[in-house]
């Protein structure tokens, strides 16, 4: 059945998939931000998260059967991730509740499996609000995105080696493109089983190491393989000497965090956690879509596809 749907976060690179998915599924999809989305077939409200009652309003005027959430924090810090991952989805939530719709999707990350950070700690509390709110809710938890993946091909392009952490064997993921994301994220409107629930996804496997990825750029490239290997204990160590700072410095705290992030990023796996085993397991990852990380690589070296990572960028 087509539905009235009300989307935030549709300016970033996977809302606007999620809001393409959702116009070409039939539904009637409105983006609801401060500035426009500028996607063909969707209309703009303006609304802006940080405002409850700008948001009670907007969802009055268009009463959506379902709310989706694609919104993120830019940095992960903590002022930020509490203001956007918990702050703003609760008072999405919270008109949501308000002006009777039914559903609520939002898209998670699978890293809140193992919460360490500020960031993932917001989205934690707010999964919990919504697990109680009473409306039928759908909790995607994606694994990597491709242009999280993708920053280094600028570096080798200049002829210089790729950078992995250890062997590039630590951690492994199974990639997820914007637009199988997008289409996973519009089946929830109609499948039951993915209602109620908490959903992990990945792309089509198999799990892919940094190394793994390292070789596909070059593959792309058409360059010779050159890797360089760093040592996370680096990251930990530049980590421990801002939090020092950080004790009489904002910015230094700010960056020992984005520094912890780096760290986790480089130690963990974004994949199903077993905590029976105390393991990541590929195979237990659910895997969703057609597009590969490969593929990706491939077309962004032909110019193909453009890559916007802004506060993605890893290295």
């Amino acid at each position: 059945m087509t539905q009235t749907i009300a989307l935030c976060g549709a300016t970033g690179t996977a809302g606007r998939a999620t809001a393409i998915a959702l116009r070409d599924a039939g539904h009637a999809v409105r983006a609801l931000g401060r500035t426009p989305a500028r996607i063909d077939g969707i209309s703009d409200l303006t609304a802006d998260v940080t405002d409850p009652d700008s948001l009670t309003a907007t969802l009055t005027q268009l009463k959506p059967q379902t709310v989706v959430s694609c919104l993120a924090s830019r940095t992960g810090v903590p002022v930020d991730a509490w203001a956007i991952d918990h702050g703003a989805n609760l008072n999405l939530l919270t008109a949501a509740q308000a002006t009777g719709a039914a559903h609520f999707i939002l898209l998670s990350a699978i890293c809140v499996q193992k919460p360490r950070l500020a960031f993932q700690h917001a989205k934690l509390a707010f999964e919990n609000a919504l697990k109680t709110s009473g409306l039928t809710y759908s909790i995607v938890r994606p694994t990597a995105f491709f242009k999280s993946l993708s920053g280094q091909m600028d570096r080798l392009r200049q002829g210089k080696p790729y950078l992995m952490f250890g062997d590039g064997r630590l951690t492994a993921c199974k990639p997820i493109s914007d637009a199988d994301l997008g289409r996973f994220i519009a089946a929830c409107l109609t499948d039951p089983a993915k209602q109620n629930s908490i959903l992990p996804i990945g792309g089509p496997g198999p799990a892919l190491t940094p190394r793994d990825m390292g070789a596909a750029l070059f593959d792309a490239l058409k360059l010779p393989p050159r890797y360089r290997s760093v040592s996370p204990r680096v990251i930990t160590t530049i980590a421990a000497t801002l939090a020092l700072g950080g004790r009489v410095s904002p910015k230094l705290a700010t960056k020992a965090e984005l520094a912890r992030i780096g760290h986790y990023y480089a130690t963990e796996s974004m994949l199903l956690w077993n905590p029976a085993t105390a393991r990541y397991d590929a195979d237990a990852t659910p895997e969703f879509g057609t597009d590969t990380l490969p593929d990706f690589y491939r077309a962004l070296a032909a110019g193909e596809v453009r890559l916007s990572r802004g506060d993605h960028a890893v290295f």
